[in-house]
């Protein structure tokens, strides 16, 4: 009787063993923020992420009464910090890669909706956009070059 090959056969992965994955989810928020507008720049920016990129969600979620609960990312969400000038760098770098970006400016705090905060983007160039908070998703290397230059946030 043969062994078997493990590199053909591999042993089942442990439960415990550690995911890691080959993209990133990362935001990035300027620095002079207040608490509530980094919180509330960070919710925005993530909401749009699971509609046009569907893979970053993961299962529903229940608890041991059967009570059910929507699925959430299936993989962390890193928060950095820098300068304004890091991210319009940041948002230069994402757009010259085709990564899935979001971005919220200064004129979001001043409007109440959806359709208010699209066109308030859209009366701005992108060079001129007066970036606040921007989220990008994509293979770990090419995220890891747009956020070059923040740093994690506290």
């Amino acid at each position: 009787m043969e062994t078997p090959n493990p590199v053909e056969h591999p042993a089942p992965a442990s439960a415990s063993a550690p995911v890691r994955f080959d993209t990133k989810i990362a935001v990035l928020l300027r620095a002079d923020l207040e608490t509530w507008q980094r919180l509330n720049v960070t919710a925005f920016l993530v909401s749009g992420l699971g509609t046009e990129v569907p893979e970053v969600i993961g299962e529903p979620y229940a608890d041991a009464d059967g009570s059910d609960y929507l699925p959430m990312f299936r993989q962390p969400v890193l928060v950095f910090e820098g300068t304004k000038e890091a991210l319009t760098a940041s948002h230069g770098r994402a757009l010259s890669r085709g990564v899935a970006l979001s971005v919220f400016t200064s004129d979001l705090f001043a409007t109440g909706n959806d359709r208010d905060n699209r066109a308030a983007v859209r009366a701005v160039g992108r060079d001129q956009l007066d970036l606040v908070g921007l989220a990008v998703y994509g293979p770990k290397n090419a995220v890891d070059k747009i956020v070059k230059g923040a740093r994690m946030h506290p």
